[in-house]
């Protein structure tokens, strides 16, 4: 099961583990890493599960797709790393990505 390390704009650290196939927003809110809020449930409809992963960890996810691409651009402090959580699975292949989330979700 794959280790996945969210850290909190103050620098809290949680190491959660993740079954494969769930995606990086349900792992955060079963886990209940602060400053992930996931309105839309995971519909990729809001952009309130904005996170950043480091840049050395983005050739192992799939391309954003044009509708997260768009909600990225909405959010104030995007990144190079920046995703929608609801929109990352889980695999074998990430365990051990560094996920940190942003101050705010707005």
């Amino acid at each position: 099961m794959p280790e996945l390390i969210y850290i909190e704009s103050n620098g809290t650290t949680h190491r959660v583990n993740a079954a494969p196939g769930q995606n990086l927003m349900q792992v955060a809110l079963r886990n209940m890493v602060p400053g992930i809020l996931g309105d839309c449930g995971g519909i990729c409809s809001c952009a309130t599960c904005h996170v950043m992963i480091d840049v050395a960890w983005l050739e192992r996810l799939p391309a954003m797709s044009e509708t997260e691409s768009f909600l990225i651009e909405g959010v104030s402090d995007a990144q190079a790393g920046s995703r929608l959580s609801c929109q990352v699975k889980v695999t074998d292949s990430i365990d051990g990505m560094v996920i940190r989330v942003p101050a705010e979700q707005f």
